[in-house]
């Protein structure tokens, strides 16, 4: 593949840069964080009216048709701002719609999430423990009993995109209107500060109208392959915009009469630092690309291999880019303890890099085996 961006691509990625830096300076991160609880409405308008949210729908379901690539160029310019605003779950409920909905699912729904007014929420987390959804089939579609333990933005969303496990032992995906009786949320303390709730469903009806008709394993697995890119782009930008700042920082201050960067330490720890957050876009861009082209299969392994670079590399470069602060990167007030919380959150979600990793070798049939 090419890596290079074609001009469609590179005006998204400036035209998200722009939106992103206007709107997401520092002092309004932490304004919504504070007072907004996690979720800038301002900011997601903006992104809605400037068509950034259907960046990657095909253009029969409303969107601009550029698919995945579209997608990483949005989310990685979110990422180097940290910007409180739930892009990846949105638009990955959106493109799972727009896939597997019937075309009355995409009428109802897609529209108004494309306008802003009313977002769809994924829930894709693996399940722990009791936690998770059951359902009952019931004369008109389901009844949900169970609870999600963390679901990004579920008290702003209109809806939820989430998995049921059915008495049959089957799967089914459903899009649940969250003002519905038997369904409550509870608002949590995410590591990114971004908004977040714990979700109960307590014989939550859900009509047939919106259970998706397609096999629900199929759609789940086709769903997180394009959260796991998304994270991936995501985490991009976190490590690119913190390892800028680290730079800059090493630069400028000075110790015993010369600037930091020039000890040897310091610049191999943020050459490792600028291999690791390549690695994650390269492979963040592949995956994208093997989804846009339609391989699906392999783009499977790709966005396994994406995620756990997101996952080990973020973790080593938001550790690094901290540590190269010094004492200061220990205020939970200066701007690189943000990335470093972002850098967090986006590594063990959907999986952190030892369950990425397995799931990897699920899929690897010639990869070694203990004891083989």
């Amino acid at each position: 593949m090419d890596f290079d961006l074609d001009g469609d691509l590179a005006a998204v990625l400036d035209l998200a840069g722009d939106i992103f830096a206007d709107l997401a300076t520092l002092d309004r991160v932490v304004r919504v964080e504070n007072d907004e609880n996690g979720f800038d409405r301002t900011l997601w308008r903006t992104l809605a009216d400037a068509g950034l949210l259907g960046v990657a729908l095909p253009e029969a379901a409303g969107g601009a048709g550029l698919g995945m690539l579209g997608l990483a160029a949005v989310l990685e310019q979110q990422g180097r701002r940290v910007a409180p605003v739930p892009v990846w779950p949105v638009v990955t409920a959106a493109l799972t719609i727009a896939r597997f909905g019937t075309p009355e699912q995409v009428r109802a729904w897609l529209p108004r999430v494309l306008d802003g007014s009313a977002p769809i929420t994924s829930a894709l987390e693996e399940s722990t423990g009791a936690a998770g959804l059951t359902g009952t089939r019931t004369p008109t579609g389901l009844s949900l009993t169970g609870e999600l333990l963390s679901v990004p933005a579920a008290r702003e969303a209109a809806a939820l995109l989430v998995q049921a496990r059915l008495d049959d032992g089957t799967t089914a995906m459903a899009i649940v209107p969250t003002g519905g009786a038997g369904l409550t949320t509870t608002g949590l303390a995410a590591t990114s500060r971004e908004s977040r709730a714990a979700v109960r469903c307590d014989g939550v009806v859900v009509e047939t109208a919106n259970l998706l008709p397609a096999d629900g394993t199929e759609v789940l697995t086709w769903a997180r392959r394009r959260a796991r890119v998304a994270l991936s782009a995501l985490q991009t930008g976190v490590c690119e915009e913190a390892l800028r700042v680290t730079a800059e920082y090493t630069s400028q201050r000075e110790q015993f009469g010369r600037p930091l960067s020039t000890n040897q330490a310091v610049a191999v720890r943020a050459a490792d630092a600028y291999l690791d957050t390549e690695a994650i876009r390269l492979t963040t861009q592949r995956a994208a690309w093997l989804m846009d082209t339609g391989q699906e299969d392999a783009a499977e392994t790709a966005a396994l291999v994406a995620k756990w670079w997101a996952s080990r590399a973020g973790l080593r470069v938001v550790h690094a880019t901290q540590h190269l602060h010094g004492g200061i990167g220990a205020d939970v007030d200066y701007p690189v303890h943000r990335y470093f919380l972002w850098g967090r959150q986006i590594a063990f979600s959907l999986g952190a890099a030892d369950a990425t990793a397995a799931a990897l070798g699920d899929r690897l049939d010639r990869a070694p085996r203990i004891g083989a």
